[in-house]
């Protein structure tokens, strides 16, 4: 039973997973084992490995068929020296395959689909393989419409996470120039988008049933751990009636017995403290509500950034069978194509990031304060404000004057101009202390009490006056209260309205 139990789990897990090296993964992290038969016909249990799951999945014999002529042996020459070797025939070369023989683990058609699964996951001819860690949402899925075949998968980047999809059969064929190739963060997120739109409805009762499936994954391992304890105990209480049944006198195998006695102890003290765990583990997983998932179809798009790649993926290629994409040049926009399981069609339009526009967004607030700063800083200047002040570009990297300049040049803000500054009348805290003739220790104040208006952009730059807002009647009662205090006598009214023209 113990045995039945184990190799039941292995198909378990797999239908759950879809994967013979995740499945693996799952063993051994729960730390269970698996039967394994010595030459002479003896069980054991031991540490799984990949070999070990792979052959209990792809063997028919669980699938309840009888199998025979899976191998042959072949002769090969080795240094002149005939050498004999077997190998193993695909199936269509087998002498004898009988489904439904007697009964098996799985049924046959169960164990069909299994096989194709495990072909699907091998990256060969086009297919998608199993998902994988990368954050790329399409690999295996994206087809060119000019030339039919699969795009592929670039990451590039100082820190390769930029992706970037490309087909060029047509140049490693017929050497001739690339069909397509395109940045792959936008289409990404749009692909996500859409299928976000469509699991959204029965967001619920998935969310109950992955509830449900984490509470039976959790008894599973328990059920497993708890035979893992009862044969256990059978192997301490044999281990101890040897040694009680040995001669004492003879201490070689008075030691060894009592050796291998508390050996098959502490193997059982082992397994009670993990049974205690996964028992308390299992016990905080309350049953599943539905009211606990009333929000969840709305809160999908804020946790599907957070969700683990490989699940996306496993999402996505349940739902959708590729995607047929293709570039419009006349729109400058990605075409896309997305045949969805069911036998739908759906025709997505993303717009194609234009040469020097970052996939990722600037904040706001570094957005305004170029928008600000432009009207009496040069980009350098700019950029070096943006530094002090810790703001980054929208990948994190420090500001340059090129990258100052390219945020300009896509959010249309027009670029630093002493004549239009003049013009405007724009200038710094320094300037307009001198321009109405204070200390900018004053002005300032002044500015920070509300009595004149002024714009700072950011807590560590340059305060932005206007030679407008300098000419009202709190800046001449600050330049005469100041005036006063310096014992100097006040500015004539005939003498107030050409202040501005005193320093242009």
């Amino acid at each position: 039973m113990r045995v039945q139990e184990a190799i039941r789990s292995v198909f378990r897990q797999f239908a759950a997973i879809g994967s013979v090296r995740q499945t693996l993964l799952w063993f051994l992290e729960h730390g269970l084992q698996l039967p394994a038969c010595t030459p002479r016909g003896e069980i054991h249990w031991k540490r799984p490995y990949y070999g070990t799951v792979y052959q209990i999945l792809t063997s028919p014999v669980y699938g309840g068929a009888y199998a025979y002529g899976k191998t042959e042996s072949t002769i090969h020459y080795a240094d002149g020296e005939p050498r004999k070797r077997d190998r193993r025939k695909p199936r269509d070369q087998w002498l004898a395959l009988i489904p439904n023989a007697y009964e098996g683990y799985v049924d046959w058609d169960e164990f069909e689909r299994i096989q194709r699964v495990i072909h699907a996951n091998v990256r060969l001819g086009g297919q998608a393989g199993a998902p994988k860690n990368g954050e790329a949402l399409l690999s295996g899925l994206l087809r060119c419409r000019r030339c039919a075949s699969k795009l592929t998968l670039h990451y590039t980047g100082n820190q390769h996470d930029a992706l970037r999809y490309t087909c060029h059969r047509a140049w490693l064929d017929k050497g001739q120039p690339r069909c397509i190739a395109f940045g792959g963060t936008r289409v990404d997120a749009a692909v996500a988008q859409a299928v976000l739109r469509v699991v959204q409805p029965a967001a619920i009762e998935a969310a109950i049933v992955a509830r449900e499936e984490d509470v039976h994954k959790h008894d599973e391992v328990l059920a497993a751990l708890q035979r893992d304890l009862q044969a256990a105990r059978y192997a301490a209480q044999r281990a101890q009636k040897q040694y009680d049944a040995a001669d004492p006198d003879n201490r070689l195998v008075a030691d060894e017995l009592e050796r291998r006695w508390n050996d098959a102890l502490m193997r059982v003290a082992e397994l009670e403290s993990r049974i205690g765990q996964q028992s308390y583990a299992s016990g905080q997983l309350p049953p599943a509500q539905p009211e606990e998932f009333t929000e969840l179809a709305t809160a999908l798009e804020s946790i599907w950034p957070q969700a683990d790649a490989r699940l996306k993926k496993r999402i996505v290629r349940t739902l959708i069978h590729e995607v047929v994409v293709d570039v419009d040049d006349t729109t400058s926009e990605i075409v896309l194509v997305i045949h969805w399981k069911g036998g739908v069609h759906t025709e997505v339009r993303v717009p194609r990031r234009r040469r020097g526009q970052n996939a990722t967004h600037t904040s706001p607030e570094a957005i305004d304060a170029v928008r600000q700063l432009a009207r009496i800083c040069p980009d350098l200047l700019i950029a070096s404000v943006l530094n002090r002040n810790d703001l980054r570009t929208g990948r994190g990297n420090f500001w340059t004057q090129e990258r100052v300049t390219s945020l300009r040049s896509h959010h249309q803000i027009p670029v630093y101009s002493s004549e239009r500054r003049a013009a405007e009348g724009w200038m710094n805290l320094t300037e307009a202390a001198a321009f109405i003739g204070v200390s900018p220790k004053t002005l300032r104040l002044a500015v920070e009490r509300g009595d004149i208006t002024a714009e700072h952009p950011l807590s560590n730059g340059p305060w932005i006056f206007n030679r407008n807002s300098l000419n009202t009647n709190a800046v001449t009662e600050l330049v005469a209260r100041t005036r006063a205090r310096r014992g100097r006598p006040e500015i004539p009214t005939a003498q107030q309205g050409s202040l501005d023209l005193s320093t242009t």
